[in-house]
């Protein structure tokens, strides 16, 4: 059996602009908005966040997925206030297959500018170079557009298409999904 990730002490990385940080129990304002904002949530489908106790539960839930090496999740924030504006991890991690899914989420406040692309350059180098991954996976429905463009501007492919694949919660509907993959990066490639 191949063994766990070790994320400790956490990798904290850096781009032209952001600082990618461990979460902590303080960024619990910004998750609850990030989990109850309808603008971030329309194409996840889970309840909105109620409460910040919501929050500080989901915060506790990455420390301990971080601690067993099943997931690591940055939070974006710039450099002068450290403030979270977004997330970015590796999830479903498959030491074994040299495999993880990528999630990601940005403030609107901030769609737009090339951030989540710039972060993303930055988690995939860890990945492919320092996890060894061998292949990053990315789920999600294809109206969403935006994440799709990241995706396939970072080399991700389409691979398949699954009808009614999720149940949308707040909406009550079962919706499609996508699977894009990107495969390691070999030098010279």
């Amino acid at each position: 059996m191949t063994e766990p990730y070790q994320f400790d002490p956490f990798p904290e990385l850096h781009t032209p602009r952001l600082a990618l940080r461990q979460i902590l129990n303080e960024d619990a304002p910004e998750i609850f908005f990030q989990r109850s904002d309808l603008r971030m949530s329309k194409y996840i489908g889970r309840a909105p966040a109620k409460s910040i106790d919501e929050a500080i539960e989901f915060i506790g839930k990455i420390q301990g997925l971080e601690k067993e090496g099943k997931s690591i999740t940055w939070v974006l924030s710039f450099p002068h206030d450290g403030k979270l504006i977004g997330t970015l991890c590796f999830w479903n991690i498959e030491p074994e297959n040299r495999r993880a899914e990528i999630g990601y989420g940005l403030h609107p406040d901030h769609w737009g500018k090339g951030l989540m692309h710039e972060a993303l350059d930055a988690v995939l180098k860890y990945g492919f170079e320092t996890m060894k991954l061998h292949t990053a996976t990315a789920n999600l429905t294809p109206e969403n557009l935006a994440s799709v463009a990241v995706l396939e501007r970072h080399g991700f492919v389409r691979e398949a298409y699954f009808k009614e694949r999720w149940r949308h919660l707040t909406e009550n509907r079962f919706e499609d999904a996508v699977a894009y993959t990107l495969f390691e990066r070999l030098p010279g490639a």
